[in-house]
């Protein structure tokens, strides 16, 4: 190695990177990348006419600013102090790189993998985070943690292992000369709306505020710094990111007018109510920025006309994109799919994606480099996420997680069937939502047929303040679009059902456990005619179910099906008669959903509603179906507004958790909290807010199945471990994976292959323990294992 390619120039002393590729190239300017020269002039506007002149810190600053304002309205006062913000934060967070210890680490090194928080034994974050905090000792403290955690996440403001506490009290190498353009710069105001949350005391709590506002930073900072250092270390991937024009929002919004349009006038009653329903969301696309609900019945065409509302909205108040948060996988696969059909020609135009799925069941075959690229940041017009994936990240600590965050400011987020907030979760997810219109920008839309009872009142303090009903009339709306009764039939055993079914030419019957659906499906007489689905059944199993059943219901011939309520989850279905077993009023509508779905029946469809004889086995639903039961003793008609209004406002209000927190069990609001001591005066306890909030526990363990000769393909190169893990496998494998419950699995562990030291179990002899019918079973190893829930 030759001294002129092993050392930096020497008229340049401080630097931030060297090049993965280093020592190949001989141009100094190549592979050393300059941390900072003050290039505030304003004559570079991004990225792109910056990499070959600009310093790592200022190339973050620049990102970093842009990121901050554009979470605010443009041009508003909070827009120009996020800026400054962002700037600050972009500017500082390296500070630490100017220490002589680092430099000279750094001229040791071959290449920088931009991963750990410390470069060897030197620490250079911890320098910028005790430097903003001694510019101002109580607002430094929120760029603290941003600064602090921009490689290894929000810390914990106290904690016996690593936390913000100590990280600002420990001892860090001197760092040498600071510009004075870095040196002289102060702390800027907070932007007014969230200042005034700290001031006015009739507002709520402001503790969460702050602490959203330190993870938006943070969110700023983490993506700037990743796409400024990607510029550098890895140019090629930096130009595969997707840049769409100013104008793009307005063109999709004429596309989908078009779109509409061209189904030509309504010529039949649902066609009418759903244009009706169509139209009230574009003349109240023309309302203020804030919390809104659309109370559709299922059918009623809120798939696109919630989209044609996000669109005219987000031009009307300049927002950024548009997010759809869907609680169940197959209805994001639907919804995603009716918006690239509609989006097709124009993504296909301009070279980049319109429609942005980031959920875990995305196959492969769906997914390309600026789709994998975009979903790092949610860099895409339209976001279709799910709800564990949206409220997580917004509660996460990860950089990973929270770098997409300051994508979701500014935008318009439609909540579909949002009667799935969690009970337990239900006051910090509330809180964040609130916070998101009424200080980041951002309409939040609560979409369903059974609108939850979350309104503010004295009897349910966490609730929604202020929000506008789309819709003028639902109750009006529904009865237009009324497809099918309900017929309460009291207890019915399993013979009585399943000779009924038997009587029909085509059925559904929704049960509440798998062992219910498995012992139904034994009663049915024509085995050739019938189908069950339980997540015992791998995806691709499921699937190839549904697309039999589907070919038979168009094609009139017999197809009766017996379903644990996944099938309630959004799966487009048309049966004339629906059984369900006793649950939630929401989740009756959702059967009822399944029942004359397109309206084609002369008459009414019929949904059965009855007492199940298996409800000792059925205590997970026991809270549900007892409120259901208070309800239907005083309304006729389970799928009325007011039923369902009265069923949530029982289920939600009269909630009374073990430990006593209602709404928020696991006590993560009190995770927040300002402090008198000016050395700590934001307690935010981020990492374990991280921890508690998980919308799905992870109590459950991964079985793949080899279903068919793609599956037993997959496997053996999952077997050979010389292969290193890849995305593109790990994506195909999720469609052969049964999620069995860690009791269950250790039971019959014996079943299951380890591999990759134990990371993946595959079910050794699917002949005797994968059933056609049922999935995955162990009855012939210990028959009674699998009485569980879904």
């Amino acid at each position: 190695m030759k001294e002129s390619e092993s050392t930096p120039p020497a008229s340049e002393p401080c630097y931030a990177h060297t090049h993965p590729e280093f020592p190949r190239p001989k141009d100094a300017e190549t592979h050393w990348e300059k941390l900072y020269t003050e290039c505030s002039s304003g004559t570079c506007t991004g990225l792109d006419d910056c990499c070959s002149k600009c310093g790592h810190l200022d190339k973050v600053a620049r990102l970093t600013a842009k990121f901050a304002e554009e979470m605010f309205p443009e041009g508003s006062e909070e827009a120009n102090s996020a800026r400054e913000w962002g700037w600050l934060a972009g500017l500082w967070h390296d500070l630490g790189k100017f220490a002589p210890e680092w430099q000279e680490y750094l001229k040791r090194k071959v290449s920088d993998a931009h991963q750990d928080e410390c470069i060897g034994k030197v620490d250079h974050s911890t320098a910028g985070a005790q430097w903003a905090v001694s510019r101002n000792a109580m607002l430094g403290h929120l760029f603290a943690y941003a600064i602090a955690g921009h490689h290894s996440g929000l810390a914990d403001s106290e904690s016996e292992s690593a936390c913000l506490s100590k990280r600002l009290k420990k001892s860090v190498a001197p760092l040498g000369t600071i510009p004075d353009a870095l040196a002289r710069l102060d702390v800027p105001k907070l932007p007014p709306a969230v200042q005034r949350r700290f001031r006015d005391p009739l507002l709520p709590n402001a503790s969460p505020v702050f602490a959203l506002y330190s993870r938006m930073l943070f969110s700023c900072l983490v993506d700037a710094d990743f796409l400024a250092t990607e510029s550098f270390m890895n140019p090629g991937q930096a130009k595969d990111r997707s840049k769409a024009p100013s104008s793009l929002i307005e063109r999709m919004d004429q596309i989908l007018t078009q779109h509409v349009e061209d189904f030509g006038v309504p010529n039949s009653s649902v066609n009418q109510a759903r244009s009706a329903v169509h139209q009230q969301c574009l003349e109240a696309a023309e309302n203020p920025v804030g919390l809104f609900t659309l109370t559709v019945p299922t059918g009623g065409g809120k798939t696109l006309s919630s989209l044609a509302f996000a669109l005219r909205h987000a031009i009307r108040h300049r927002q950024r994109r548009v997010i759809y948060v869907i609680p169940f996988t197959s209805i994001i696969e639907q919804n995603a799919q009716v918006f690239a059909e509609v989006f097709d020609a124009l993504s296909k135009e301009l070279g980049i994606p319109i429609v942005l799925e980031h959920h875990s069941n995305l196959s492969p075959e769906s997914e390309t480099i600026q789709t994998r690229l975009a979903s790092e940041n949610w860099d895409a017009p339209i976001i279709v996420t799910t709800a564990v994936q949206f409220y997580e990240s917004l509660h996460a600590a990860r950089t990973s997680s929270c770098r997409k965050l300051h994508n979701i400011a500014n935008c318009v987020v439609i909540l579909d069937e949002a009667q799935c907030l969690p009970r337990d979760y239900l006051h910090p997810c509330l809180d964040v939502l609130q916070q998101l219109a009424a200080i980041y920008h951002t309409s939040v839309v609560l979409c369903t047929a059974t609108q939850p009872a979350i309104k503010k009142s004295e009897a349910f303090p966490i609730g929604i303040g202020e929000s506008l009903e789309i819709i003028s009339d639902p109750q009006l709306l529904f009865e237009d679009l009324r497809r099918v009764r309900v017929i309460n039939r009291g207890p019915l055993d399993d013979e009585t059902v399943a000779g009924e079914m038997d009587a029909e030419l085509q059925c559904l019957a929704i049960v509440n456990t798998r062992r219910h659906a498995r012992e139904l499906f034994n009663r049915l007489s024509s085995v050739g005619e019938a189908f069950h689905l339980s997540t015992l059944m791998c995806p691709i199993h499921r699937k190839s179910i549904l697309r039999e059943v589907r070919e038979r219901l168009v094609m009139k011939k017999s197809v009766r099906l017996v379903s644990t309520q996944l099938i309630e989850a959004g799966v487009d279905v048309d049966f004339p008669r629906v059984y369900r077993s006793m649950a939630g009023i929401d989740s009756i509508g959702q059967a009822a959903g399944r029942c004359n779905r397109n309206g084609k029946l002369e008459s009414l469809g019929e949904t059965h509603l009855f007492a199940s004889e298996h409800q000792r086995s059925e205590s997970y639903f026991r809270e549900t179906t007892n409120v259901t039961s208070q309800v239907l003793a005083l309304n006729e008609d389970p799928l009325s507004l007011s039923s369902v209004e009265q069923f949530f406002q029982l289920y939600y209000h009269e909630h009374r958790p073990a430990n006593g927190k209602r709404w928020d069990s696991k006590e993560i609001l009190e995770d927040y909290r300002l402090n008198q001591d000016r050395s700590l005066p934001f307690g935010f306890q981020f990492r374990e807010v991280a921890k508690k909030f998980r919308l799905i526990e992870n109590d459950q363990t991964s079985i793949v199945i080899p279903y068919d000769g793609e599956a037993k393909a997959l496997i053996e190169e999952l077997r050979n471990e010389v292969i290193p893990l890849h995305r593109d496998l790990l994506r195909k494998l999720q469609s052969y994976v049964v999620q069995l419950r860690k009791t269950e699995f250790q039971k019959n562990h014996q079943q299951f292959e380890r591999v990759r030291d134990g990371q993946f179990h595959i079910l050794i002899c699917p002949e005797t323990h994968y059933s056609p019918h049922f999935g995955l079973h162990f009855e012939n190893a210990n028959q009674d294992l699998l009485i569980c829930t879904e």
